[in-house]
């Protein structure tokens, strides 16, 4: 590929789509440093997620053996090739386990998967009163900035002749409320509990929400960071399992709550995977979310007609699609969402829905991203 003259475009359909102007559809991948560990022939030493989550040495040689994989054989309308200045830092990376591991839930690794997390109230609701997530003392937070620290000590280090970076600054996020709250409990106990103690699952939900609004807001006052900001963003992926009327009555009032801290007024933005798009409308409303990155099961043509043109949609080619193929299935995939409408009002990015799963060859995401060039033209 020539990378210069991919870049010259990728820099030309951005600028149109930020303008407001676009000349087709910007497409990308939402993929991580799994795409490394669980595919054998690109990890080659057999580096496991043990090895992963538990060395910063290790983490960051992985993150940047997958931001040199991706850049030169991901075709997306991304920079392609050696960066100009660096590599873009490494991160502190747990995966979606770092909010239960706050909270004290113990990891475990499964082979040739991502590790996962025990719920720690799963068996004993009443140990709720007994965890402290405080900042100041919670071994995790700990943790995270001791690899924090160790990234930073790397930052003007060459990587293939090119300074490292800076690392991002850890925790900054959240996967949602009502998620945590499921991996604290368990998915299936949580939503059991609505039903027959709903005063725990407000004081469960309470507890989340004022903890995590404490640790990020420790961590921006420890980095020197602003907030509110002029919008925000969140996942909150569980609320899938939920109807809208019990999403509006356990669960709204606590986004609110993060939004109001964080959020100066938005517009803001949400990641919401799975069947989530029966809470999209009041979500829009409530929360004053524009912008929403979508899982699979969306049906992104629907939500156009009723979030209106002005909302930014995100998605979502299905990634067992890509996975699998064959090509001409991922072609018509890919035809099929373009031309479902959800294109109207130029506020549309064509990805996967979500996360490339490890394995999927190169092929099928250039088929995707060829076809997605080739249907996605505004006239």
């Amino acid at each position: 590929m020539d990378f210069s003259a991919h870049n010259s475009e990728v820099n030309e359909v951005w600028s149109a789509y930020n303008s407001g102007r676009p000349i087709r559809v910007p497409i990308y991948f939402n993929m991580n440093p799994r795409m490394i560990l669980l595919n054998p022939a690109l990890n080659d030493e057999g580096v496991s997620f043990k090895d992963y989550f538990e060395s910063p040495e290790v983490m960051a040689k992985i993150q940047l053996k997958f931001k040199e994989w991706v850049r030169f054989n991901v075709p997306q309308d991304r920079e392609m090739g050696y960066p100009k200045d660096n590599w873009g830092g490494c991160w502190v990376d747990f995966q979606n386990s770092y909010e239960a591991l706050y909270f004290g839930c113990k990891l475990f690794y499964w082979e040739d998967s991502l590790p996962d997390i025990e719920p720690i109230l799963k068996d004993n609701k009443d140990l709720l009163k007994e965890l402290n997530p405080d900042p100041e003392d919670n071994p995790f937070l700990r943790k995270v900035l001791e690899y924090y620290e160790y990234f930073l000590s790397i930052s003007t280090e060459l990587y293939k002749g090119v300074p490292i970076g800076k690392p991002s600054v850890p925790l900054l996020g959240t996967d949602g409320p009502f998620t945590v709250s499921a991996q604290i409990r368990g998915a299936s106990q949580l939503c059991i509990d609505i039903y027959e103690d709903p005063d725990f699952v407000h004081r469960l939900m309470s507890f989340i929400t004022d903890a995590t609004i404490k640790r990020i807001t420790y961590i921006m006052d420890k980095f020197g960071l602003e907030y509110p900001r002029e919008s925000w963003g969140f996942a909150d992926d569980s609320i899938e399992l939920i109807s809208e009327e019990t999403y509006k009555e356990f669960v709204l009032p606590y986004h609110k709550k993060l939004i109001d801290t964080f959020s100066k007024g938005g517009p803001n933005s949400i990641h919401l995977c799975g069947k989530a798009s029966h809470h999209f409308e009041t979500i829009k409303r409530e929360l004053n979310v524009m912008d929403f990155d979508t899982g699979y099961p969306t049906d992104l043509g629907e939500m156009r007609k009723i979030l209106g043109p002005e909302v930014t949609l995100r998605g979502n080619i299905n990634p067992m699609v890509l996975l699998e193929g064959p090509t001409y299935r991922i072609e018509e995939e890919v035809i099929k969402l373009l031309q479902s409408g959800v294109m109207e009002g130029g506020k549309f990015l064509l990805c996967d829905g979500n996360n490339v799963a490890p394995r999927t060859p190169i092929e099928h995401l250039r088929t995707m991203y060829e076809t997605g060039k080739r249907y996605g033209r505004y006239s």
